[in-house]
Order: structure tokens, then sequence, then C-alpha cells
């Protein structure tokens, strides 16, 4: 937290995109595995939480994405999760498990002294949200569950049909370099790299938060729970669904993908569908981060989302 704060990401209208500043409040809180690093802007009681992606990426470009809404009357929170940015790194493989990260979010709210909160959970975020919000379920006023699911196996059958979508030469080098385990191949490589052009993010630019979170990016996380790239799940999340679970939502959801998505629209479709209590936005020029890609309509479902929770201009 030293030398990139004070950067924003502006549009030429003067439109913040993202900002990256010192946070008004930096805690260190214990939990039973190490020390994590938790970030608070601004002030009140209308909290949003957001909880990042990965597994084993660092906060920074979710936080950036957010920290705008400080100046809206917004408290933002967030934190690094075990072993990513400024948090404790332990090297055992039996941390990375996600009822244990679900159980830390709690440890982290109350530390905080949080009892009500919009909780924001993106990508793999919103896999652990909905994991907390079946453990720990009374801090929730709201939910916003952006570009993630609640069924691996469906996603899986949606990875596969992008897959489809590069051809059949395509797939089957695939299919054989993931069985040689030759995944460093240059055509596999590039494959994967087209891949992540058409459902990770669209565009060639990468916000400097993006950056940031890369870099200190912690593989034996993402490997361990997820798999060696986005396309190819052998971790141990590969079978986790609890998309039944979500009929017993009884708090507001917003649930949010990107049409080119590596989440597709139809995964959210299908906790819409379920949700008792819920409304989906879908952005039609973003893949997996439509704060980035689309952050005007964006802020816009966001906020109005938030108002309508809360009650504000009612």
């Amino acid at each position: 937290m030293t030398s990139h704060m004070a950067e924003t990401g502006l549009l030429d209208d003067g439109f913040c995109v993202w900002e990256a500043r010192a946070a008004d409040e930096v805690t260190q809180i214990e939990t039973p595995h190490g020390r994590v690093s938790a970030y608070s802007y601004g002030t009140g009681d209308r909290v949003l939480f957001c909880l990042n992606g990965g597994p084993g990426l660092p906060c920074d470009y979710l936080r950036d994405a957010h920290v705008p809404l400080a100046k809206q009357g917004f408290r933002v929170v967030t934190y690094d999760q075990l072993g990513t940015g400024a948090s404790d790194a332990p090297r055992d493989p039996a941390l990375w498990e996600i009822t244990r990260y679900a159980d830390e979010v709690d440890l982290v709210l109350d530390a905080l002294g949080l009892s009500s909160v919009h909780f924001l959970g993106h990508s793999w975020g919103g896999w652990c949200g909905i994991e907390y919000a079946l453990r720990h379920r009374g801090r929730l006023r709201s939910m916003i569950l952006a570009n993630t699911c609640a069924d691996m196996p469906h996603l899986l059958q949606q990875i596969e049909r992008h897959r489809n979508a590069l051809g059949s030469e395509t797939v089957a080098m695939m299919q054989r370099y993931e069985a040689l385990g030759w995944l460093d191949h240059p055509a596999y490589e590039a494959a994967i790299t087209l891949l992540d052009h058409r459902h990770i993010r669209r565009t060639d630019d990468r916000p400097l938060p993006v950056q940031r979170s890369k870099d200190g990016f912690n593989f034996a996380i993402f490997n361990a729970m997820q798999g060696p790239n986005e396309y190819h799940y052998t971790g141990n999340l590969k079978d986790w669904n609890r998309l039944d679970t979500l009929k017993d939502f009884d708090w507001p959801c917003l649930v949010i993908q990107g049409r080119h998505d590596v989440l597709s629209p139809a995964c959210g479709m299908r906790m819409h569908q379920v949700l008792p209590d819920s409304r989906i936005e879908i952005f039609a020029q973003s893949s997996h981060s439509p704060f980035f890609e689309e952050p005007r309509a964006y802020r816009a479902a966001l906020t109005a989302f938030l108002d309508e929770v809360d009650g504000i201009g009612r």
C-alpha cells in the first residue's frame, strides 16, 4: 500500500472508473492460520463489503474499482485473503479450501464490527460468498453475485462450449496436451490466450489495479482449488454445487453477468431463477469485469440496487 497510491482511472469526461489511494483505515486481523490485512474507505452505515476473485489474487482490482463509491456515501471494505497481498502466506495446502475461507470472512467482519453489510462477491468471491451465507448469514443486508455461479458442473459445461468454439482440431490439441501435462506448450498457451481475450477481458487495456493483482497472484492457491487455468478445472472446487440452497436466501440479491463472460449469462440465470428475491443485469459489451469494461452502466445498476434495498430516493 505504498507506491501505487493516489492513482485514478479517469475517462475523458472525468468519470472515475477506479481509484487507488491510501485506505482510511487498515486493520491487521489475526486468524487461526495467519494475519490478514483489511482496508476501509469512507464512513457511515451503508457498508459495501467486497470479496475479490481468484482464488489467489490480492484484492487490488476489485477494491480500487469500488473505492469511488466512498464519495457517494458508502463505506467500502475489503481485505487480502490469506495467502495474498499484504496478508500472511502460509504454505500448508490444506488451507486452500472454501469452507475455511468462508469462516475467514466471518472473522474479518467480526473484527471490524460489521453487523450488516451489502456483500459483493466477484467470481471466486461469489462462490466463497455463497458458502459464507450458508454458514454465517446473520450479517447480510443484500448480496451482489457478480460474474459468478452456484453450480460448478454447469459452469464446466459452459466452459466446454467456449472451448468447442475454437474448433475440433484445437480442442483435440488441448485435450491431448492436458492429458500429457504439456500445459506450457506454445500451441496450448495460444489457445488459452485466445479464450482469455474472448471471455476474461475483451480489450488489450489492463488497468493498473488489475496488473497489481496479477503481479501478486499466488498460483499455488488457484491450482489447488481451481486448476491450471480458467478452462481446465482439476482442483477441489470442480464438483462444488450450492444452487439448490439459494432458495433459502431471504435477502435481496443482484446477479451480474457479462454477455461474453467465461461464467456465461446462463450461470447467472440459473441463480436468478432459484433466488427468491433477485434481479439480474447482463452487460452486453462485457466479459468478466463489467466494472472496468462498462463502468458507467455497471455503477448505475449497482447503486440503483443498493439504493432500493436501503430505501434511498423513495
